[in-house]
């Protein structure tokens, strides 16, 4: 067994063994609370530059396959577990995780006190951290925690052109086509545009830095911000773009980073949250109608909205459409007289829940409206 450590930057330390390949990696310490969809938060682009630990006992039970993944390889930089499966047992795995971990190259670390990690976390905060394993994992503690303090912050990060696709690529439509998505992958996860495809969308994929005039040459039906990683406040032509599309009055749908972009767009601020939401068990109530979804949730960043009333913006009035029912914070937001929303969270999750799907319909029924 090689050992490991894991350094985070207010200089606790947690000692383990290593998972996965060995060496050094460095990221936002955050944690997942999700029992079920590893493979998923793994290939999530918006973990990006994160050391995520999961709050799980067992990680691993099932493998890998080359179904599940939502991106084309393994996006964290770094993974915590308690107690790898020793054996991967489904008749859909391909490989195992720790195998998978190794090949591509991301550094682990399995601790037996990832709720100390977690019940830590949840009292300073998210902040920066490394692993270090195999030869690395000797150096002296003081030139770790040294490493760490110089690895850069989440805040003011742009990182969304880092994992965008780098060019154009189309989704068909499910049988026959109903609409014409643009969609600007921020750090789009795979099973977004295939819950489009699904309701007849031909979704066409753009990358992060796309112009309104790129997106409107389109002439889509609707437009689309996905989900992605960094600072909101880093990404102002993402911004910038989206205000072109809301000038043209196109119908917009927007999901996690997407939202807090729309909230930009409409002049509101953003902020990092304390240790952020991540996980598949966050409950989201629309004001509107009272509903509770369980929803799942990959963000550290939140748009600053007053929820009590609807508020103006540049493109007439809007409202905060649903609201976090752990800590308040805002989960959606719409224009009242034009067609735009988004929601912070993901209807789209593969691993689940599926609370929250009917949302990709509203999407549909804003785009037959102009019809």
């Amino acid at each position: 067994m090689t050992p490991a450590t894991l350094v985070l930057e207010d200089g606790r330390i947690f000692r383990g063994a290593a998972y996965g390949a060995e060496g050094e990696t460095f990221g936002e310490m955050v944690f997942n609370t999700g029992m079920t969809g590893y493979q998923e938060t793994l290939t999530d682009p918006s973990y990006a530059r994160q050391i995520v630990a999961m709050t799980a006992p067992h990680i691993g039970n099932t493998g890998v396959n080359d179904d599940d993944p939502e991106s084309r390889r393994i996006q964290v930089a770094g993974y915590v577990v308690r107690e790898p499966a020793r054996v991967a047992s489904s008749w859909r795995a391909t490989g195992s995780l720790g195998s998978a971990l190794r090949e591509q190259g991301i550094v682990g670390i399995a601790i037996p006190g990832t709720r100390a990690l977690t019940r830590h976390l949840r009292d300073r905060g998210a902040m920066r951290a490394g692993i270090f394993s195999g030869a690395a994992a000797a150096a002296p503690e003081a030139e770790q925690l040294e490493k760490v303090l110089a690895s850069p912050s989440m805040e003011g990060a742009d990182l969304a052109r880092d994992v965008s696709t780098a060019e154009p690529y189309v989704i068909a439509a499910h049988g026959e086509k109903r609409f014409t998505v643009a969609a600007v992958d921020l750090g789009i996860k795979s099973m977004t545009p295939y819950r489009m495809a699904e309701r007849g969308c031909e979704v066409h994929v753009l990358p992060a830095t796309s112009t309104a005039e790129d997106i409107l040459a389109l002439d889509p039906d609707g437009v689309f911000f996905s989900n992605g990683p960094g600072d909101p406040a880093a990404a102002g032509y993402a911004v910038d773009a989206l205000r072109g599309v809301l000038d043209a009055g196109r119908p917009f749908f927007g999901i996690c980073f997407g939202n807090q972009i729309f909230g930009r767009a409409l002049g509101l601020g953003t902020y990092k949250l304390r240790f952020g939401h991540r996980g598949v068990n966050q409950p989201v109530q629309d004001r509107r109608t009272g509903r509770v979804d369980v929803s799942a949730h990959n963000h550290g960043f939140a748009v600053d909205a007053p929820v009590d009333a609807p508020f103006d913006t540049p493109y007439g009035r809007a409202e905060v459409t649903h609201v976090n029912l752990n800590d308040g914070c805002v989960e959606g937001l719409r224009l009242i007289d034009r067609p735009a929303f988004s929601v912070q969270y993901h209807p789209e999750a593969a691993a689940g829940p599926h609370d929250a799907t009917g949302l990709f319909d509203r999407f549909c029924e804003l785009m037959e409206g102009p019809r």
